[in-house]
């Protein structure tokens, strides 16, 4: 046996770096028959290409991928985060800057959530961000109705189970008290479907307005409803560990060591 190994990347890889869909995205027009290589329709994944193989996506060639670009986006309430919409509702998408490139966002924000939203035309930058074991911490302004105090806020810090959903230990803190609501803050890395909202459902606080403040090390800033702004390459490589042309650097053997000297 050889042990040779195929030559290239995936072609779902290429696919999505070249800012078609996600790496599972692409893994499903691939399965849909969308995708042909050299001329020839291919069904399965599991095929690895080459720069000097031809592709083409629903009878377009595949363009040049793009350097990875990031964008910070202050998502308004009200819009969905999700290309189309079974029930008609405006999305993100509808209301982006015409001169965006195609973009894929990172992560959600439900209809009733504002704030930080990070897209991207880079597949697996939305991959790498998305990934739970990367365990990027989103923090989160929230307005509730009550008067929280240390004891209620709890059971959120040690983690609590929701209708059989296991939500890891929140990170929480009071802000202030304004009226019949209060202010909190909350970080956390899983981000599971509506869970602050749930979360604090539960411990009977009702959430009447939720803004998400930074994913990781991007923040929202002084962003306004509805804009958009590009992250500078060198920070995009520097917090992603990407090299000039967006791959991921290879570990140095020793840094570590290197560090704490």
């Amino acid at each position: 046996m050889t042990g040779d190994t195929p030559k290239g990347d995936r072609i779902a890889k290429v696919l999505a770096r070249a800012g078609i869909a996600s790496r599972r995205g692409a893994e499903a027009i691939i399965e849909a028959g969308r995708v042909t290589v050299n001329g020839e329709k291919i069904t399965s994944p599991a095929l690895n290409v080459t720069p000097s193989d031809k592709i083409t996506v629903d009878g377009q060639p595949l363009a040049e991928p793009e350097r990875p670009r990031l964008w910070r986006y202050y998502k308004p309430i009200g819009l969905v985060t999700t290309e189309r919409d079974e029930k008609g509702r405006e999305t993100i998408f509808d209301k982006l800057p015409k001169e965006l490139p195609r973009v894929l966002n990172v992560g959600r924000l439900d209809l009733n959530s504002e704030g930080l939203l990070l897209l991207t035309n880079d597949g697996e930058i939305k991959r790498r961000l998305e990934l739970p074991s990367t365990g990027w911490l989103r923090r989160y302004r929230v307005r509730v109705n009550g008067r929280p105090d240390g004891a209620q806020l709890e059971p959120l810090q040690q983690g609590i189970t929701v209708e059989g959903d296991s939500f890891q230990p929140m990170e929480v803190s009071l802000d202030r008290q304004q009226g019949a609501n209060a202010w909190l803050t909350v970080a956390l890395r899983e981000g599971k479907n509506r869970e602050i909202r749930r979360a604090m459902d539960a411990i009977g606080l009702k959430v009447n307005r939720l803004i998400r403040v930074s994913y990781g090390p991007f923040q929202l800033g002084d962003l306004k409803p509805g804009a958009v702004e590009e992250v500078k390459a060198k920070v995009v490589r520097d917090q992603l560990g990407l090299d000039d042309t967006g791959k991921p650097r290879p570990a140095r053997k020793g840094s570590q060591k290197r560090r704490r000297r």
